[in-house]
């Protein structure tokens, strides 16, 4: 079953809603819209 988490960059810090269905934590390069870049997002608690 899906889960809504939280996602974050790791320069600004912006949180972005999403979903995920696996146990570890999720980390994934994508574009973030405040650093006008791609980065690297990590799971928030």
């Amino acid at each position: 079953m899906s889960t809504k988490i939280a996602i974050a960059c790791e320069i600004c810090r912006n949180r972005i809603k999403s979903t995920n269905s696996k146990e570890e934590r999720l980390a994934i390069k994508k574009y973030c819209k405040v650093c006008k870049k791609h980065t690297m997002h990590k799971e928030e608690k």
